[in-house]
Formats: C-alpha cells, sequence, structure tokens
C-alpha cells in the first residue's frame, strides 16, 4: 500500500531569520545610499539632476515590475534560484552604473538592470520565505525584523557608502558595493526551501496564478492597500533620493546629509520592529493610518520650521521610525486575507504600486528642481497624499478571504 507523501520539514525559524535579515540587510542597505551619487555623478558627467533622477526613477519601476514575476518564480521554483540570479544582476548593474558613459546606458543600467535586481532580493522574496516557513501566529513578528533588518541595513551602509566616494571616488565606491552583492549568494543557501529542493513533491496549489491574482484584484480590500502603498513609494524614494541635494542647496554639509540617511535607518529598526509586534496585537489597518497621517505631520512641521542641523536630525529620526513601517502590516494582512501559497506574487504585485509611486516622486523630484529651483511642490504633494493614504485604508478588512471548500484547501 503505497503511502501519501509527507510535507517537507520547516527550515528553522532562526536559520530564516538570520539569512533573510542579512539578505535584506545588504540589498536594502546598498540601494538606500543611492542619493549620495547624485551630485557626483551629475557634476562629472555634465548632466542635470533629472538625468539621474529619471535613471532612478526607471529602478523603482523595473523593481516593482520585474517583483511581480520574480514572486511568481519564487512561488513556484522556490527563492534561492531567484536571489542567485538576483545577485549577480545587483553586482552587474551597479558596475553599470560606475562605468555608463551616456545617459541612456546609465539609466539602463542604474534603472533596468539594479531594479531587476532589487526584485530579486528584497521583501517580496524574503517575505515568502517567512509566509511559508514561519507560522501564522509570529508571522507579522517575523516580518517586521526582516524590515528591521532593511533599515539597519541603511544604518550601517549608509554611512559606509559615503566614507567610499570621499576615500575612492564614486565609481570606484560603486564597484566595491558590486562586489558586496555577490555576499547575497552564499546567504541564499540558507534559505533553500526542502518543498522546493530537486525530487522534492510539490506542494497541492488549489489555485493557478492566474485565479490568486483575479481573486485579489476583486477584493475591495487588496484594492485599497495597493493604492496606500503608491502613497509610500512616492514619500520615501523622494526624499531618499532628493534630501541630500536639497540640505546641500540650504547650505547644509555633505555629512549632514549623510548622518540624516543614517538616523532615519537606525529609527526604522525600532518603528519596523514595533509595527510587526503591534501586527500581532491590534488591526493592521490602524497601523498603517497612524503611520501615513503621522508622516503628513512630520513633513509639515520640518517645512515650517528653521531649516538646521538639529532640526533635520529631529525630522530623521520620527520619520524614520515611519520610514519602512508599512512593510510588515501591509505584507501581513495579504497573507492573513489569502494565505501564503502565492505570497510573493501578490505581495510583488502590491509592491510595483509602491514603486509606481517611487518612480513618480524620484522623477518630479527632479523634473520641478530643473523648472522651478525648489522641491517645495513636491513636499507639499508628499503631505496630501499622505492624508489621503490614510483614508484609503481606513475601510481595509483583515479577514480570511471566505472561498469555495475546492479552492480554499491549501491557502
Amino acid at each position: 500500500m503505497s503511502s501519501l507523501p509527507t510535507p517537507p520539514a520547516r527550515l528553522s525559524m532562526l536559520q530564516v531569520l538570520a539569512c533573510g535579515a542579512a539578505v535584506v540587510t545588504l540589498s536594502m542597505g546598498i540601494r538606500h545610499g543611492f542619493g549620495l551619487w547624485l551630485q557626483p555623478i551629475t557634476q562629472d558627467m555634465g548632466w542635470t539632476r533629472q538625468t539621474f533622477a529619471l535613471a532612478m526613477a526607471i529602478q523603482n519601476l523595473s523593481w516593482g515590475l520585474f517583483g511581480i514575476f520574480g514572486g511568481m518564480v519564487a512561488d513556484r521554483f522556490g527563492a534561492f534560484r531567484v536571489l542567485v540570479g538576483g545577485a549577480i544582476l545587483y553586482a552587474g548593474g551597479l558596475a553599470g552604473m560606475a562605468l555608463s558613459p551616456t545617459p541612456g546606458l546609465f539609466a539602463l543600467t542604474t534603472g533596468v538592470v539594479i531594479g531587476a535586481a532589487q526584485a530579486g532580493t528584497t521583501y517580496a522574496i524574503i517575505y515568502g520565505v517567512l509566509g511559508r516557513q514561519i507560522a501564522a501566529e509570529r508571522r507579522s513578528w517575523a516580518m517586521g525584523v526582516a524590515a528591521a533588518a532593511g533599515s539597519f541595513g541603511q544604518f550601517l551602509m549608509v554611512p559606509l557608502e559615503g566614507q567610499l566616494i570621499a576615500a575612492l571616488g564614486w565609481q570606484q565606491a560603486l564597484l566595491v558595493l558590486g562586489a558586496m552583492a555577490l555576499l547575497i549568494i552564499p546567504l541564499a543557501y540558507g534559505l533553500r526551501e526542502p518543498g522546493f529542493s530537486a525530487g522534492a513533491v510539490p506542494a497541492p496549489r488549489s489555485q493557478s496564478l492566474g485565479e490568486a491574482m483575479v481573486e485579489a484584484l476583486r477584493y475591495k480590500s487588496f484594492v485599497l492597500l495597493t493604492l496606500g502603498y503608491f502613497v509610500c513609494g512616492f514619500q520615501v524614494v523622494f526624499i531618499g533620493v532628493h534630501m541630500p541635494s536639497y540640505l546641500k542647496d540650504h547650505g547644509l554639509s555633505p555629512q549632514v546629509a549623510s548622518f540624516a540617511l543614517a538616523l532615519i535607518g537606525l529609527f526604522n529598526v525600532f518603528g519596523t520592529y514595533a509595527a510587526g509586534v503591534l501586527g500581532q496585537r491590534i488591526p493592521k489597518r490602524t497601523i498603517l493610518v497612524f503611520i501615513y497621517w503621522a508622516r503628513a505631520v512630520v513633513i509639515t512641521v520640518f517645512l515650517l520650521v528653521p531649516l538646521s542641523p538639529a532640526s533635520v536630525y529631529v525630522f530623521s529620526a520620527v520619520m524614520g521610525a515611519l520610514w519602512l513601517s508599512t512593510v510588515p502590516p501591509t505584507n501581513a494582512t495579504v497573507a492573513q486575507i489569502f494565505g501564503v501559497q502565492h505570497l510573493s506574487m501578490l505581495s510583488g504585485f502590491v509592491f510595483f504600486s509602491h514603486q509606481i509611486g517611487s518612480f513618480l516622486g524620484v522623477w518630479l523630484g527632479g523634473y520641478l528642481y530643473d523648472r522651478t529651483g525648489s522641491y517645495d511642490i513636491v513636499w507639499w504633494l508628499a503631505i496630501v497624499l499622505g492624508v489621503l493614504a490614510g483614508l484609503v485604508n481606513l475601510p481595509v478588512r483583515e479577514a480570511a478571504i471566505v472561498r469555495a471548500p475546492a479552492a480554499a484547501a491549501a491557502a
């Protein structure tokens, strides 16, 4: 008599968190420092800020678009293959960013290639592993830990990147970062899930990719989460890329900008971890509403008070606590509603909206600065969008979706 296949054993929670957090620390840490290259590259190459901003905007759009497909591959074949491919693309894209002689090649390497690399090495892929390997009662907390690691990467890597630029020049600094990105490959070995190894029995799937996507798009709360995440991308990428130049335009030293970005990363370690912990205890939509409205208030105060190193550091600390705090409750809500069977793909789709917002935030910053000589319009637009994002998240329902019995079996 044949026996039923035994479900694959789960990886240890410590291994998953350690390797996943390290991957996110490297990938997001490198990415958060790109604003430090705006002025060195544009001044050395004779390009406008809009040229640099357009490449960053394409990068965010590429990240979001490839994130959907990367999530599909990770859900079907496991995260390991996607992480290895993403690390190789990251190294190549950073080398291209350093060596591109024309705006077109710069947009291709810095934009398309690095964006695709980030799609394969950041949250959607790691969260898919966490969702499958960690029990639901600890899932939001685990996502908070991974998001906190991304913030720690910003705190750790941004000052290092500033020092590399000062010591080696902007081109050599990018080549060093490319070599560091390859460290993701050995870390990916710790995320090889048993159910996706060669010869393993594939997990039963009650829905196809298309069915899962159609179901999500017809569900109002998924659409509302997606709309809110657009605003998150607009705000954080505009600030992350353009704030160093904004501060320098107002007479503050580059060291103030580097320290400000590091403070954002440091305080977001606490903010994202707290969001993950609170997501186990209170409605996640309440956390999201608070974050978006608090951002609007914090940016308003920052613009109204006199600009000084002290005001920048206070703004960075408070904004840092809110920076990526949307990530754990948003992704945990998607998992809570739809289950984990297609979590990487659905998280990638929500993140695509985030990246459309990122595209507009970073591109509008450069476009409007080149035409008005000021970032004021984009700052105030970020405030208005924050208020709207809070309103959009108010009606989100977090209960698991009710499916017909055949469709619910493996969710």
